[in-house]
């Protein structure tokens, strides 16, 4: 899915979750869902993005914090950055509140972007963004092109094959529902039994989906459904009608959207490692060396509460971790 770079137009597209936390895509028998037509695209906005917009203005100050030197001297001595005396980091725009470009139409802003400003002066570096896609962040990674992709990535037994993780922020899933829907909870694959859910193509709540969809079949339940769309505005008038009954995505994301108005409310939430609880990591190239001082980096900002004020700042407090990780155990493992 592209996602438009201007700020007023990012909400709607946002409330369907597509391919902001990723894993292998699984191939099974899942319904995709049509487009309306042009007509369903006009939404009630007025009090969605003037909320949305007056939140981003807030947020355009950037946090700094000062020079870690204990992460510093981490760097391995023959490392080589991408760009000499910038951390070069891979992150996706248009995905509030991750990454996005502000008001002014030139800052990209989000907590990516701020966890990667906070990288940066604890290393002694200047910030070089480079806007990404979902697809290219992982050759863009593994070939040199940046240093590192911060962009809700979910550390998997899988990824951990080709990529050094240094976590940031817990994986949360969620499921939403429209405000006035009849749905109280979705807490397990029984809850979805019978249900429309939209998803990410690609993604780790993806597989997640489908693993819930398998065990209504094993029991003998009506099983659940995975939706995909592609269009943003499609999605959103298909939840409020009604022809769809839930989101499932990334919680930031759905959370984002609701506390600035979206006419949606949370149902549940899961694990984003499936049946164990999962971490979010900075992703730089397996054995790169690089990763010991990103931890050191993101430990020291957590223990000065530079950290707290760039998650609360965007509303992702509760997704707070404690200790930055190396590799931990994540979906898969």
């Amino acid at each position: 899915m592209r996602l438009n770079k201007t700020p007023l137009t990012i909400g709607l597209a946002l409330l369907l979750g597509i391919s902001l936390v990723g894993c292998s895509k699984e191939q099974a028998s899942t319904q995709t869902a049509n487009s309306t037509d042009e007509s369903t695209k006009s939404t009630d906005k007025t009090d969605f993005y003037s909320r949305e917009l007056a939140k981003l203005k807030e947020n355009m100050t950037p946090i700094h914090v000062a020079h870690n030197a204990e992460a510093s001297q981490k760097i391995p001595k023959d490392f080589k950055f991408v760009n000499a005396g910038y951390f070069t980091v891979a992150a996706i725009s248009g995905a509030p509140p991750l990454s996005v470009l502000g008001p002014d139409n030139q800052t990209y802003i989000g907590t990516e972007i701020d966890i990667a400003r906070l990288i940066a002066d604890s290393l002694g570096l200047k910030l070089k963004l480079v806007r990404t896609s979902w697809e290219d962040w992982p050759l863009g990674v593994l070939s040199g092109k940046y240093d590192a992709a911060i962009a809700n990535v979910t550390v998997t037994k899988e990824r951990k094959e080709k990529f050094d993780f240094a976590t940031y922020r817990q994986d949360v899933l969620a499921f939403y529902v429209a405000e006035k829907s009849k749905i109280k909870a979705i807490k397990g694959p029984d809850d979805i039994s019978g249900l429309k859910v939209i998803v990410g193509s690609g993604t780790n709540q993806e597989k997640v989906l489908l693993d819930w969809i398998e065990d209504n079949k094993k029991k003998g339940l009506p099983p659940g459904q995975a939706l995909y769309y592609d269009d943003g505005a499609s999605a959103s008038l298909a939840l409020q009608s009604g022809r769809v009954d839930a989101l499932f995505g990334p919680n930031v994301a759905y959370a984002w959207q609701a506390a600035n108005g979206a006419k949606i409310r949370l149902a549940g939430t899961a694990l984003g490692g499936g049946t164990r609880p999962a971490e979010l990591g900075v992703t730089l190239k397996k054995g790169s060396g690089l990763v010991d001082a990103v931890q050191t980096a993101l430990n020291g900002v957590i223990q000065t509460g530079e950290y707290q004020k760039v998650l609360a700042r965007w509303g992702t407090q509760a997704e707070a971790i404690q200790h930055s990780a190396i590799n931990p155990p994540g979906l898969g493992d």
